[in-house]
């Protein structure tokens, strides 16, 4: 309902997603909010309303408590999904049983 409200704040206040990428060594990702799994294969981190996938070899996370992250390594791929509301689901089903008449509890 007030999602242009929640995206005029973060324009507002720069908490978009900013990514800068130096060759295949190097990835630099401003608002890293959570890192959800790292090892030297594959890296997850939600960064903004995106989580970021990045696959490679001899991967390193750097510098994360400055708001944040430095990936060095050799980058092979990085991938981009949308995050999903946490209750998205349910809302939903609820929603539709509302609109089919049905009682929900």
């Amino acid at each position: 309902m007030f999602e242009w409200l929640t995206e005029l704040t973060r324009q507002s206040f720069y908490l978009d997603t900013s990514m800068h990428i130096s060759g295949r060594n190097e990835l630099i990702i401003e608002n890293c909010r959570r890192i959800e799994e790292c090892n030297e294969v594959f890296m997850r981190f939600l960064s903004g309303g995106i989580y970021v996938n990045i696959r490679g070899s001899g991967l390193r996370a750097y510098d994360f408590r400055t708001g944040g992250l430095v990936v060095r390594g050799s980058i092979d791929q990085i991938e981009f999904e949308e995050r999903k509301k946490k209750y998205e689901s349910e809302d939903k089903k609820m929603h539709e049983n509302r609109r089919a008449g049905q009682r929900t509890e």
